[in-house]
């Protein structure tokens, strides 16, 4: 029996765009643009608070301050990498990344949960040394640095948690504010409590909780970045249901195999597939139609491979099996 036909029929794949891609994608460029302006800010304010940190950890001796203060020089680097990944993410695709560079900024929300991690370690490290070894604290400078700290960190976590909600990058960078801002909760609460009752283990024991705090949320960014780096299924999506279901909602599907999705970012979802046609609707309809059922679970780019129907080797129509046109 011969075989070749299979292989000399031409195979039909086709990459799928949604018809309102470029208007999506106007509409991104507006929005990543007005996240980089809040990265910006964030960072130059950031910045200026880390400085007036340093020189008022240093002035009253206080851990939670200089823990603070070092937190936030982390935190700059974070925003500033977060900065860098954004604008490079605009960057269109080329020869050598034929996916656009979508994907900096995971990598960059990967970095930064990262950093979170051993920013918690080293804040609980140096709160056992001072629980060890108790350290005078000069409580009303540590007071007013910490309140200056916090004004600083509330305001950068606005301009940041005002940005995409989806946005792994953003949530990253505001992260670290937001563990900044917890820091300096706590060093306002430590510096009222040895204050009040000159209790000097105050100071290491509410740097401990923020530690705690900051650790939380290092490893949920870790966790989710990490999902997307390694190509997990996006969340949400459950590939047998979808298996299960496209055949039905799908007019000329009799099988749907070989399904891969991915993530190019925190929105953008990815599939291939193999569809087997029962051959009575012509190819390009019944790709459009599986674009249209895909879109349905928020899928925006589809690859579909449809297996031939190897006629020349059937008696009749209604024997024709699938055999698929590459493997």
């Amino acid at each position: 029996m011969n075989h070749s036909h299979a292989h000399e029929q031409p195979s039909h794949a086709e990459h799928a765009h949604h018809p309102h891609e470029h208007t999506g994608h106007d509409h991104h460029n507006h929005a990543a643009h007005a996240s980089h302006r809040r990265l910006a800010w964030a960072l130059a304010i950031t910045v200026s608070a880390m400085i007036v940190g340093v020189g008022g950890g240093i002035i009253s001796g206080s851990l939670a301050l200089i823990a603070d203060a070092g937190h936030m020089l982390a935190d700059a680097g974070s925003l500033a990498l977060s900065l860098l990944a954004a604008r490079q993410a605009l960057r269109p695709a080329d020869a050598g990344h034929s996916f656009g560079h979508e994907r900096m900024p995971v990598l960059a929300a990967f970095v930064n949960g990262t950093l979170l991690l051993l920013a918690s370690g080293w804040i609980t490290f140096e709160a056992v040394q001072r629980f060890i070894t108790p350290a005078p604290v000069h409580a009303q400078t540590m007071l007013i640095v910490a309140g200056i700290g916090l004004i600083a960190n509330i305001a950068s976590f606005a301009l940041l948690h005002g940005g995409d909600a989806e946005d792994l990058n953003r949530r990253g960078a505001a992260a670290h504010v937001l563990s900044d801002l917890l820091g300096s909760v706590a060093a306002i609460i430590a510096a009222f409590i040895i204050l009040k009752t000159g209790w000097l283990p105050a100071d290491p024991l509410l740097s401990l909780v923020a530690a705690g705090l900051v650790l939380r949320m290092g490893i949920k960014i870790v966790r989710e970045s990490a999902h997307i780096l390694l190509e997990g299924t996006p969340r949400g999506l459950d590939l047998l249901r979808i298996a299960a279901e496209l055949p039905q909602q799908v007019q000329g599907i009799s099988g749907v195999h070989h399904l891969h999705a991915w993530s190019l970012s925190q929105t953008r979802k990815l599939m291939t597939l193999h569809v087997t046609p029962d051959g009575s609707v012509a190819v390009p309809e019944l790709i459009a139609a599986v674009r249209m059922a895909l879109a349905r679970y928020g899928i925006t780019h589809v690859t579909v491979q449809v297996e031939q129907l190897v006629a020349d080797e059937c008696p009749d129509a209604g024997c024709c099996e699938a055999s698929p046109d590459s493997h």
